[in-house]
């Protein structure tokens, strides 16, 4: 059975995942069995309807044209974290937005969302795109995770709170259609997590709205957010409940039925995200040559970089 994981940041890791993703089909034997990675998730920056984390700066469309295409010749898919909880309906026009739809609408690329009338919008504006329903929805009861499952979504991201509670977890009658949150930096049942993603969501409009004018970012006036949890690297939050190792996944959750794992770190440094993968990916007894290697290459312009523009 594949073991798909979904993977952060088609552009803040834009050159580390390119890395993997070729690094990962020229040396399988060095991976664990069945891992691909299935999609890459973010924003490009622009984006008003992005949410999760705010991803600043201007829309530049020869850029997310070069992106774009970099990912889907080797078959890979962007998805967009079009995730945004406090959209109205007078931001569904959003240029960005939409030309980066229109963009990419080639029936690989998929999008990830919260909204309701965002969701209806692509429903009826761009049909060719899967859609999967966000975990930032929250959703903490049995009968509503199963009647989300009803609906008509390529995939459910489950709250990281169903994390490790099998007895649970079986309850779910369609596991493989869930995809599921293994290394969330959170504090298992954070209360601030639903704030910070409205929170997160304004700042994103605001990003967006001084992008088109002479302000400057600093210029946006934010509520403070502040979460220690925020820069918590994967050899912290794996001590928490929530967390989902690589051994479980081949353990409990492959013979359970699920089989989609989503890797968080959009904000990660390419040195965190590196270290994430070899975690998770990379079989035990290679885990220094791989980590080696990649970082070898990522910096040091060897073999695989040299196929990636810089800068």
């Amino acid at each position: 059975m594949d073991v798909n994981y979904h993977i952060p940041s088609f552009t803040d890791h834009y050159s580390l995942n390119l890395l993997l993703i070729d690094y990962m089909k020229d040396n399988p034997d060095r991976f664990r069995d069945g891992v691909r990675i299935a999609s890459v998730f973010g924003a490009f920056a622009g984006s008003m309807w992005n949410g999760g984390r705010s991803v600043a700066g201007k829309y530049e469309p020869k850029m997310t044209e070069l992106i774009l295409k970099e990912y889907n010749k080797r078959g890979i898919p962007l998805r967009f974290t079009f995730t945004n909880p406090v959209l109205e309906e007078k931001h569904l026009s959003d240029g960005p937005c939409n030309e980066i739809l229109k963009m990419a609408d080639n029936g690989l690329n998929e999008v990830i969302v919260m909204s309701p009338i965002l969701e209806q919008y692509i429903r009826e504006n761009y049909p060719n795109y899967k859609i999967t329903s966000s975990t930032c929805k929250q959703i903490r009861d049995m009968d509503d995770l199963n009647a989300e499952l009803d609906k008509p979504y390529s995939l459910v991201v489950i709250d990281y709170n169903w994390n490790n509670k099998f007895d649970q977890l079986e309850q779910i009658k369609d596991k493989a259609r869930c995809e599921i949150l293994v290394n969330a930096c959170c504090q298992p049942n954070c209360p601030r997590r639903g704030k910070h993603y409205t929170e997160i969501g304004k700042f994103q409009i605001n990003v967006c709205n001084v992008a088109k004018s002479n302000l400057a970012v600093g210029d946006i006036v934010r509520d403070p957010f502040e979460c220690e949890f925020m820069n918590y690297h994967i050899y912290m939050s794996n001590k928490f409940s929530t967390h989902i190792s690589p051994e479980s996944i081949e353990k409990d959750y492959i013979p359970m039925g699920f089989n989609q794992f989503k890797l968080e770190g959009r904000t990660m440094g390419d040195m965190d995200m590196l270290e994430m993968y070899v975690y998770y990916l990379v079989k035990p007894e290679y885990k220094d040559l791989v980590r080696f290697e990649l970082l070898k290459y990522l910096t040091g312009g060897i073999k695989y970089f040299n196929i990636f523009p810089r800068g």
